[in-house]
């Protein structure tokens, strides 16, 4: 059971797609699927409109599929707090918007969705309460791949809509026609989403001198001009087809979310990068391989580890050391081609692995309805007061005051 409320999401555009993409689609399985009215906070207009083209990069107010779409500007305009508020991200709530939860009369539940991480501290750090000194109730709300986390972002119907799409190869015609690619007879197909990338020439390389043939789907993005290099070319853009030896290439625009689903359900393979492609990969049931996000001091590589470590649990120990060995040079920039041969002869496992993964996620519930049974919880929470703590914590059964420690 869910009860129906109103939402604001806020999100902070910082690049690459990854904060508004999980954003947009987690505000409309909210209202689509849950009942539930949402306002989402966008700062930066005209990156939302890439991924919605209906939309107006100039409107302080609009609608689309029945989410409300409200202008994040600096110069604040005062609203009604929801009944639910997430700070996604890492984004830091407008001050006054604060002051007027805190001054509302309400229980307003305020969560602090965070970045995505398979590390081992997340289960213990999910739904723990970061206490506020004006009596507000935060909780941080770590998505996940185990049971003790706030889950992946699907859609209910997501894997019905992807079995369709591939049991018709029609749709696969007609998505490829779409963009003017013709397919290949008995052409392995690889979709490739990266930030720049060292990677790129050694496995272009054994693509193009390979005995298969191979077509290449590259989406508009900073991937671009390493294949560009690589081909001799000034620049790439949308509509470029290259061949060499046994490598198609075909460069396709920027596509909107469910478009990039169908690219994915297409693909035998699919290289993608960040957070939100990263999700819609697993959730294709294709082998894949991550370009993380880079960090200071090489914190990617905990995390891109920690993934690593849960996702190949149950795969046999040679395709694991030869997956493991691809991600690493991918990642690393070296040695991708030779890594990516040895990988080519455990495909029938890593297929049948990635098939498994996706259901063993299904098991673990979805990001939206985790998030609506969590609000529907602490709705019926009963507010109790401890000596050692000045704010009111809420406990059901027993007590759940745990300050934890992280500034956000």
């Amino acid at each position: 059971m869910s009860v129906k409320a109103s939402w604001d999401i806020f999100c902070a555009v910082v690049d690459n797609f990854g904060d508004i993409g999980v954003t947009w689609r987690l505000a409309r399985q909210l209202v689509a699927e849950h009942d539930q009215r949402v306002r989402l906070w966008v700062d930066d207009l005209e990156t939302f409109v890439r991924l919605c083209p209906t939309a107006s990069a100039s409107a302080a107010q609009q609608w689309h599929e029945q989410v409300e779409i409200r202008h994040w500007t600096k110069d604040w305009q005062a609203a009604e707090p929801a009944d639910v508020v997430i700070e996604a991200f890492a984004c830091e709530l407008p001050p006054a918007y604060i002051a007027a939860m805190a001054d509302s009369g309400r229980r307003i539940l305020w969560l602090n969705l965070e970045y995505l991480s398979a590390e081992d501290w997340v289960v213990g750090c999910h739904a723990l309460p970061s206490m506020q000194p004006d009596g507000l109730h935060k909780y941080f709300f770590f998505p996940g791949f185990e049971q003790g986390t706030g889950g992946l972002l699907r859609e209910g119907d997501l894997l019905d809509r992807r079995d369709a799409f591939r049991n018709d190869p029609q749709h696969r015609e007609a998505l490829l026609g779409s963009f003017g690619i013709e397919l290949q007879p008995g052409a392995q197909l690889i979709s490739l989403f990266a930030y720049e990338n060292a990677a790129i020439p050694g496995w272009l390389d054994v693509l193009a001198a390979g005995p298969k043939t191979t077509q290449l789907l590259i989406p508009e993005g900073r991937v671009l001009g390493d294949v560009a290099r690589w081909l001799g070319v000034g620049e790439l853009g949308a509509g470029a087809q290259h061949q060499r030896g046994s490598l198609h290439i075909a460069v396709l625009p920027f596509m909107t979310q469910n478009q990039y689903d169908q690219l994915l359900w297409c693909c035998d393979f699919n290289a993608v990068r960040g957070e939100e492609s990263f999700i819609r990969a697993q959730w294709a049931g294709r082998p894949l391989v991550w370009h993380i996000y880079p960090q200071e001091e090489d914190a990617h590589w905990d995390k891109l580890d920690a993934f690593f470590e849960l996702y190949s649990g149950d795969l046999a120990p040679a395709a694991t050391d030869a997956l493991r060995a691809f991600w690493r040079a991918w990642n690393d920039g070296v040695g991708s081609g030779e890594a990516w041969c040895a990988m080519q002869q455990h495909q029938p496992a890593l297929q049948l692995h990635a098939e498994r993964w996706t259901h063993k996620q299904v098991a673990n519930g979805d990001l939206a309805g985790k998030l609506v049974f969590f609000y529907t919880d602490w709705l019926g929470s009963v507010p109790v007061s401890y000596a050692a703590a000045p704010w009111p914590v809420f406990a059901r059964g027993k007590a759940r005051g745990v300050q934890f420690g992280r500034s956000k």
